[in-house]
């Protein structure tokens, strides 16, 4: 079995477990998974940091988390990642940011998912210029998988 493969299939039994409400066992299953660049694995271990299942709540931890796997191209992570920035948890409030993220989550996710995602988007927007939201969406044109954005800025509030 290869490392790709062990860690899908250990960030599964951790997704599992989460949703049994067995925090702990999550935890244990999908931290090696994150800490090998499991994208899914971070985001679902950042909601568990940002709301304090099975860990403590802790907001820096979870914007690094969904912060790694927006990064690796996890719409979830992505979309988190944004309303960390749209409420200034964990990160300096930053809308435009907030948008391109939740603007990528929109663009890589299908059904309620992508609904939810658009209406985050729609709602970030509302705060913005219309010349933030060009920058905001040039920002998402421009990211790739994997490669530092403009926001490396990344600081721990």
């Amino acid at each position: 079995m290869t490392a790709s493969v062990a860690s899908a299939d250990i960030a599964a039994v951790g997704t599992a477990a989460f949703h049994r409400g067995d925090y702990v066992r999550a935890f244990r299953e999908l931290a090696p998974a994150a800490a090998r660049g499991n994208a899914k694995a971070l985001g679902l271990l950042g909601f568990m940091y940002e709301h304090g299942f099975g860990v403590p709540q802790a907001y820096a931890a979870a914007a690094d988390c969904y912060y790694r796997g927006a990064t690796l191209g996890d719409p979830f992570a992505q979309a988190m990642l944004g309303m960390m920035y749209d409420k200034g948890h964990g990160l300096p409030n930053d809308y435009v940011l907030a948008y391109k993220w939740l603007n990528l989550a929109a663009a890589r996710s299908n059904g309620r998912q992508r609904e939810a995602y658009v209406r985050f988007r729609d709602a970030v927007a509302g705060k913005l210029s219309t010349y933030e939201i060009i920058a905001a969406q040039r920002f998402a044109l421009e990211w790739t998988p994997d490669r530092p954005g403009p926001d490396v800025h990344l600081t721990v509030k």
